[in-house]
């Protein structure tokens, strides 16, 4: 029941988050903001109990993005620590799929689309990235490998099958993100990115 009651909580620091940002608030905007992170961190914990390595290395992962998600709100240095943040996140739930199945069991068919992608987000967002280029092709690395991890635990039934849709909504608000932050800055990004991102966190919570 009470895990019920935190996703409801997610959703409507979700609700109030995008209503926020489209009316300019900026105060509702960091208080909504934290409160959503803060509550899928804290569904990890609440699932945390008993899940061995593969629970902790998702509840780091989680905290590392709420922290992320915290540093995105101000901009240069602040945007680069976020987007360190979230890599070391994406990393931590590398370390969750590859302890629960071995990357070399890991499926293989699933680096084609996946290679495919990663290098349409690169074409895309190369000509805007600036000096940003080199950490930019790191993270989409890392999410790419997450999403195949992710992908294969679930196909393997090492891990419930929320992980994999988690993953991929996770990875379709990064382009969301990286629209925002490098193509066009608009709300738009924003009101679809954010719901994507914390649905894919709350799901990935869910597989603890």
């Amino acid at each position: 029941m009470i895990e019920l009651v935190v996703v409801a909580v997610t959703a409507g620091a979700v609700a109030s988050l995008v209503a926020a940002i489209r009316a300019g608030d900026r105060v509702q905007e960091v208080a909504s903001k934290a409160v959503a992170s803060a509550s899928f961190v804290a569904l990890g914990l609440l699932r945390v109990d008993g899940a061995g390595a593969v629970g902790g290395w998702i509840v780091a992962g989680l905290v590392l993005c709420a922290v992320g998600d915290l540093l995105l709100l101000g901009s240069g240095r602040s945007f680069d620590l976020g987007l360190l943040s979230f890599l070391l996140g994406h990393c931590a739930y590398i370390g969750a799929f590859a302890t629960a199945l071995p990357p070399s069991a890991w499926w293989l068919p699933a680096v084609v689309p996946l290679a495919l992608a990663a290098a349409g987000a690169l074409r895309w967002l190369w000509p805007h990235l600036g000096r940003r280029r080199l950490p930019v092709v790191a993270y989409i690395v890392a999410i790419s490998v997450m999403v195949w991890g992710a992908v294969a635990v679930v196909r393997a039934g090492a891990l419930p099958a929320t992980v994999a849709p988690g993953a991929i909504l996770f990875y379709l608000s990064d382009l969301a993100v990286a629209r925002h932050r490098f193509v066009k800055a608009e709300f738009l990004n924003r009101g679809i990115g954010l719901p994507l991102y914390y649905a894919g966190q709350v799901l990935i919570a869910m597989a603890i």
